[in-house]
């Protein structure tokens, strides 16, 4: 079904339309009411609202998990990567295994 999906982002909140009709399939309120930056990778929503980073369930629009990317503001938030934003979760991945560093 997430193939058939057309994701949007804007004024906090990720949601999917249907591309055939153009209908709401699902809306999940994020964080806001302010630009919202959307990148599918490998049937994974990544979505940005208010300097923190959302991962979501393409199909349902249910957060996986998010992270506020602490020390960074409010900014906007841009994700690219070479190969389906593969930069962006290793940057999360090096942010959490500093923050265990530290913790230990």
């Amino acid at each position: 079904m997430a193939r058939n999906l057309l994701y949007i982002g804007v004024k906090g909140t990720a949601l999917a339309l249907d591309r055939a009709t153009g209908q709401e399939v699902w809306r999940t309120p994020l964080k806001g009411s302010d630009f919202v930056n959307v990148a599918l990778v490998d049937g994974h929503l990544y979505a940005t609202s208010r300097g923190e980073l959302f991962c979501l369930d393409a199909a349902t629009g249910k957060i996986r998990w998010n992270n506020r990317l602490a020390g960074f503001g409010w900014g906007l938030v841009s994700i690219a990567s070479a190969d389906g934003q593969a930069v962006l979760l290793q940057e999360k991945r090096r942010q959490e295994q500093a923050a265990a560093a530290s913790s230990d």
